[in-house]
């Protein structure tokens, strides 16, 4: 077939893309690389044929004083005129080339080089691929497409525009474009998980918009169609100029531009893959500024080089957020910061970054997206009150509700516009802890303590709107322990902890955050067993497959079963395709008039299947990090925030799973203070003057990082002095608020009962145990109950415990041993003892084992997790 296409006229059609083929996509890996090579030899072929045919121009010589672009201009070889014209070279390149009839900036080109980027698995080949072309453009001659362009293309996940435009909106607007009643149609076909295939099949059978027969759209085109789409809310504008675009299309360039409107062109490559073809420095300079126009200039300046690509972050320009990852254990704190580190309250709010330029200011959410009018616009009053000598900002923060007559901080999700107007004695504050630019400087590289102090010094608390977080320097594992047992005792979501020497590094987890759920090998979580009461289709790879489930249990008032949750993590690909047949389905397609009488689920979450009979439905271990309520479920409200598959209970039926009346009291107890650290590790001490870290005062018997007002002025002029802008305006006057609205961490009284001074810059010594995740002393590794020395041994490392709230589960309860092969052997003995119960071949009460007339470990571990002694009946052997 490729022979005949090598004789045939110049007239005739031609496969010149892969996409040109029917059930391409179906064919094996294999046969597609073979057909893709026979398409690039035939074009190839094609080529050379059209040059023999063609007179070469000539060229004009190049002059010897002509340097290129891409060279090295710090060579001792250069004159200084040269170098100055280089550089005048590489500040005159033009990242974006305006000839749209260059081959180089077909759309065409574009899916082409997308369906070599699919088939190659490897990620250094992908790289090699965009290199290759950037470098010799599709004649092989030299790139002259709009590299930029090309570059922002292909990553459509980075500058994210914001289309508002789901699957089925989707399918609803091209259902009006096409003609005829075929949108049930597609939603149906929509469950196979992409919506591009969709609208290419039915773009294909429509009557109203046929496809053209020949590609001839533009990428500056395809970006004019994108950014108008951009700008539009009205359903009827987007129809309309979605079928001026339609009629423009092939069925595979309306394919990639459905694909470009949902930010995956299934390339399964990122920013470091493509930017890597530009320059080996251009992904650690994007990472940093986010900045791709300039990341993608610098790049071309070094033709294709390795040399150093220099960006800076810039107003306007969201930076990505420094994270943190999960820490749990005192020990591996310190193993990371050994020198100290500052401790955060984690706020449980909305992570926001704020630029101000002037009299503007502009809001970016965690994702980098803007922030809702409704949640921030206040701040334009205060965020000048707050920052009187700034012109110029970039801040980093949390905004959440706070009480402005009890200081309290509302719970996560009530900054929604209808949960706020309940709350009508509330404001939204925001709590800013870092600054990453101020009046013109980028602070990124300036340490933690120095950033710290910057925004104490210009920074006024405008109180219950623009507050600094509360933080405090800890250098002693107590120390630590009872800010940790303060946070979680108090219903904060945790700490973070930061090292005060670090900079300010965008999007890396060199932070840690300490979470409940991250304590104790994770058995402070939250959790519940759920029955499955519904499923969703998944989307990408887990498209056409329900791979999202709906969560429930049993309300015995009602007599109807109730949501909890949604959960999608815990399972593997093996475990979901099992699922696909294990699970008693019935196809709703969320349709509210399919919902059965048994199940008690608003509208929103109505899921695509229901489980034909929840009596004899699976029960599944749903952990998170905590119980919290969702107005969405109706379970009273109560739903699991972050909630994952622990594992699936198969020796469990619905009838034995968490109940409503049940999962009503595990909501309250897990409200309660339940941590308590012993003596030895969780004492309150009290640091002397010369243990402050970097960026500290003493306030009291209080160390933190606020500025008192009156050294303000010094610091300022300390910051100033290093090389800043001055503020030629001088420091109000007059007593400053203080920084922390609910005096989070430090008001305890049991810390100033506890509280003792360390003369001469000692302290007691802490010893750690290696199992990092135990933050209790009592050894478990000796409740094997192999001989009574041992087990005597625990219980008077369990009498030795101070006396402490946790609940008395196993009074009275003696058992020989329990099994070393559970699971959760280590955290298992731990909590037994704690809750009261006891190791000893003395006196045994209950037999744990598998034997029959034995009591199955379960028992324990489920009362354990519940915080309340099960029924034993279901668990005898």
């Amino acid at each position: 077939m490729f022979e005949s296409f090598q004789r045939a006229r110049a007239t005739t059609k031609k496969i010149e893309d892969a996409e040109d083929l029917e059930g391409f996509q179906e064919l094996e890996q294999d046969d597609r690389k073979k057909i893709l090579t026979k398409i690039h030899q035939l074009q190839e072929s094609l080529t050379m044929k059209a040059k023999t045919k063609t007179t070469a121009k000539k060229l004009p010589a190049k002059r010897d004083s002509e340097e290129p672009i891409g060279a090295n201009v710090n060579s001792l070889h250069i004159s200084e005129a040269k170098r100055k014209k280089l550089d005048q070279n590489r500040a005159d390149i033009q990242v974006s080339r305006t000839d749209e009839s260059s081959k180089d900036n077909s759309f065409k080109e574009f899916r082409k080089l997308c369906a070599k980027l699919y088939d190659e698995s490897a990620y250094t080949a992908k790289t090699a691929i965009v290199r290759n072309f950037f470098e010799k453009g599709t004649c092989g001659k030299g790139f002259e497409g709009d590299t930029y362009l090309w570059v922002k293309f292909l990553l459509p996940s980075v500058n994210k525009r914001i289309y508002n435009l789901q699957s089925k909106q989707l399918c609803k607007l091209f259902a009006r474009v096409f003609g005829g009643p075929i949108y049930d149609s597609m939603v149906e076909d929509l469950e196979q998980g992409d919506v591009a295939e969709t609208v290419a099949k039915f773009h294909e059978e429509a009557i109203k918009c046929p496809p053209t027969p020949k590609a001839n759209l533009s990428l500056q085109q395809v970006d004019r169609y994108l950014e108008r789409l951009s700008r539009l809310t009205r359903e009827d504008d987007q129809a309309a100029l979605l079928d001026e675009i339609a009629h423009s299309c092939t069925v595979n360039d309306l394919k990639m531009i459905v694909r470009l409107i949902k930010h995956d062109i299934r390339i399964n490559a990122g920013p470091k893959h493509i930017l890597d073809a530009l320059n080996p420095a251009a992904y650690e300079a994007f990472h940093a500024s986010l900045d791709l126009e300039e990341v993608v200039r610098q790049s071309l300046a070094e033709g294709f080089g390795s040399g150093v690509v220099t960006v800076g972050i810039k107003i306007c320009t969201p930076v990505k957020p420094m994270l943190a990852e999960p820490c749990r254990s005192v020990d591996f704190a310190f193993k990371r910061f050994p020198n100290g580190m500052f401790a955060e309250v984690k706020y449980d709010g909305e992570r926001v970054q704020l630029h101000k330029r002037g009299n503007e200011f502009f809001f970016y959410s965690r994702s980098l997206k803007p922030v809702v009018a409704h949640k921030v616009n206040h701040f334009r009053e205060y965020i000048p009150k707050a920052f009187p000598y700034c012109d110029s900002l970039i801040i980093d923060g949390e905004i959440l509700l706070v009480n402005t007559k009890t200081d309290e901080i509302l719970p996560f999700g009530t900054l929604g516009v209808h949960k706020k107007a309940q709350f009508r004695e509330a404001a939204v504050c925001f709590f800013v802890f870092d600054c990453m630019f101020y009046n013109g400087k980028s602070l990124l590289s300036e340490p933690l303590s120095k950033r710290r102090e910057i925004l104490t010094a210009y920074m006024s608390v405008v109180k219950h709107h623009v507050q600094l977080s509360e933080m405090e320097g800890i250098r002693s594992p107590a120390r630590l322990k009872a800010n940790i047992e303060d946070a979680i005792n108090k219903g904060l979501e945790g700490l973070v902890l930061k090292d005060p020497a670090s900079p300010y590094e965008p999007g890396k987890r060199h932070w840690l955050k300490v979470k409940k759920d991250y304590l104790q090998g994770g058995t402070m979580a939250d959790s519940a067993d759920l029955v499955v009461l519904g499923a969703y289709f998944g989307t990408g790879n887990k498209g056409g497959i329900m791979s999202i489930f709906l969560m429930g249990c049993y309300n015995p008032s009602t007599k109807r079963w109730v949501t909890v949750t949604k959960v999608h993590g815990g399972h593997d690909d093996a475990t979901l395709q099992r699922l696909q047949k294990e699970l008693q389905m019935k196809k709703i397609s969320k349709n509210p008039n399919l919902v059965p009488s048994w199940m008690d689920v608003k509208q929103q979450l109505v899921p695509d299947f229901v489980t034909v009979d929840p009596l004899t439905s699976q029960v599944w271990e749903i952990t998170g990090a905590e119980f919290s309520k969702a107005e969405a479920h109706t379970a009273n409200g109560i739903s699991i925030r972050f909630p994952r598959v622990s594992r699936i209970r198969n020796d469990k039926s619905a009838e034995d799973a968490t109940s409503l009346e049940e999962l009503i009291r595990l909501f309250n107890l897990s409200k309660r203070q339940v941590l308590k650290l012993d003596d030895e590790v969780g004492n309150h001490i009290t640091r002397s003057n010369d243990e402050l870290l970097p960026g500290e005062t003493r306030d009291g018997n209080k160390f933190n990082t606020s500025t008192p007002e009156k050294n303000k002025k010094n610091a300022r002029d300390r910051f100033d002095s290093a090389g800043n802008e001055s503020c030629d305006k001088s420091p109000k006057k007059g007593k400053k608020e203080s920084i922390s609205p609910a005096k989070i961490l430090t008001s305890s009284p049991s810390r100033k009962a506890n509280s003792r001074t360390v003369k001469n810059n000692t302290e007691k010594k802490i010893t750690f145990k290696k199992d990092e995740s135990s933050l209790f002393t009592v050894d478990s590794s000796a409740c094997t109950g192999e001989d009574g020395e041992k087990a005597e041994g625990v219980n008077r490392a369990r009498r030795r415990l101070p006396e402490c709230d946790l609940p008395r589960l196993f009074t009275g309860i003696v058992v020989e041993t329990l099994p070393t092969d559970f699971r959760y052997y280590q955290d298992l003995s731990r909590y037994f003892i704690a809750y009261d119960g006891k190791i000893s071949k003395k006196g045994v009460t209950h037999e744990i084992g598998t034997k029959k007339g034995t009591v199955c470990i379960d028992w324990i571990w489920e009362s354990i997790k519940r915080r309340t002694k099960v029924d034993i009946d279901s668990y005898i052997n």
